[in-house]
């Protein structure tokens, strides 16, 4: 029987490729959101791409009676990856309580329903938010956790902390918490990409429907920080790679291999690109100006980071692989899909 796994958020951009990922890997997903930053139509892409509907549940991670329901209908279930959370660092300096309330609760009652229906682990979906303006880059996982930049970010502490504090306590469980960099890309196929409902929060699909002309202009946040380009600095990674590092990670947790009860890993590439480089990539991919003007820096961001992958590679065994720049065209090959269909 195959193994079932629950992919909370799993609608969303990060977490349907990685429901596409489980299922070629041959567990069995079952997928909860509340849809509120995605559509059910990644359910069909999910579909398109492996030839299996994985089974769909609309309801609130926050609402503990629904997500019993969900546990019993599907029980045994085997693992779960939570990725419902709301993501956006500039909302969340605006809307803190929001982010509180969405990012803290929902995993609060997975934790609590996990050793009522004897599920094995969870992996979170964590970030490298978590390190707050780093001393040094790249950065390792023994970097200090620095007061968080963002509202979003110190949701993300303070969710590590709850799951470390669980655990601690006796809780018959495992963790693995997955500290990412910056998703980016598309799937291959363009089946599946990032579409976030309303105006993106995020740097690439803003990008793409710049120059697709949905949008007038993006807004490049700053260009006198001490980089090389005076752009903030990420490390872009490829999102069907992060995808494939949480099969990893669940095929670790649920065979035994990891010797803590909680494993912490960065996942990245090791590289790190300014905003203005990125647009640049694009550009040169797809044939395509971006319009877009700088203008004054924003509230939580962090100026330069990105990952010392080296522990994800040596003991998760994974390593990101596409490039930059198919990582771009992918994404620029999703936007172009999206105006085939009509939908942006």
């Amino acid at each position: 029987m195959k193994k079932k796994i629950l992919v909370t958020g799993g609608t969303g951009y990060i977490g349907s490729h990685t429901a596409v990922e489980l299922q070629n890997a041959g567990y069995e997903v079952v997928i909860v959101d509340n849809l509120s930053n995605s559509t059910a139509d990644s359910i069909d892409g999910i579909e398109r791409i492996t030839g299996t509907r994985p089974a769909f549940e609309k309801i609130d991670c926050n609402d503990e009676e629904a997500l019993r329901k969900v546990f019993a209908k599907y029980s045994p279930i085997s693992g779960i990856i939570h990725f419902a959370a709301s993501k956006a660092v500039g909302e969340s300096v605006q809307k803190p309580l929001l982010y509180y309330k969405n990012n803290l609760v929902s995993l609060i009652n997975l934790l609590e329903l996990m050793p009522e229906f004897n599920v094995k682990g969870i992996v979170f979906s964590s970030s490298c938010t978590v390190y707050g303006e780093p001393d040094v880059n790249p950065i390792d996982e023994t970097a200090p956790i620095k007061p968080a930049a963002s509202p979003y970010g110190n949701t993300k502490q303070i969710n590590e902390e709850i799951i470390q504090d669980f655990v601690t306590s006796g809780a018959n469980i495992k963790s693995i918490i997955l500290r990412y960099f910056n998703p980016v890309g598309a799937h291959p196929t363009a089946e599946l990409g990032e579409l976030p409902n309303g105006v993106p929060q995020n740097l690439v699909p803003f990008i793409t429907q710049a120059a697709m002309g949905i949008r007038k202009e993006l807004s490049v946040f700053g260009d006198d920080y001490d980089t090389p380009d005076g752009s903030c600095v990420r490390d872009f990674i490829n999102v069907v790679d992060l995808a494939k590092a949480h099969v990893v990670a669940i095929d670790r947790m649920l065979q035994d291999k990891s010797p803590d009860k909680v494993e912490i890993f960065n996942l990245g590439t090791g590289n790190g690109v300014s905003v203005l480089q990125l647009i640049n990539i694009f550009e040169k991919v797809s044939g395509t100006k971006v319009n877009y003007k700088i203008v004054d820096r924003r509230a939580g961001d962090i100026v330069k980071i990105w990952a010392e992958p080296s522990k994800a590679n040596n003991v998760l065994g994974w390593t990101a692989k596409e490039t930059i720049e198919d990582t771009m065209a992918s994404a620029w090959k999703w936007q172009q899909k999206l105006r085939e269909k009509g939908i942006m």
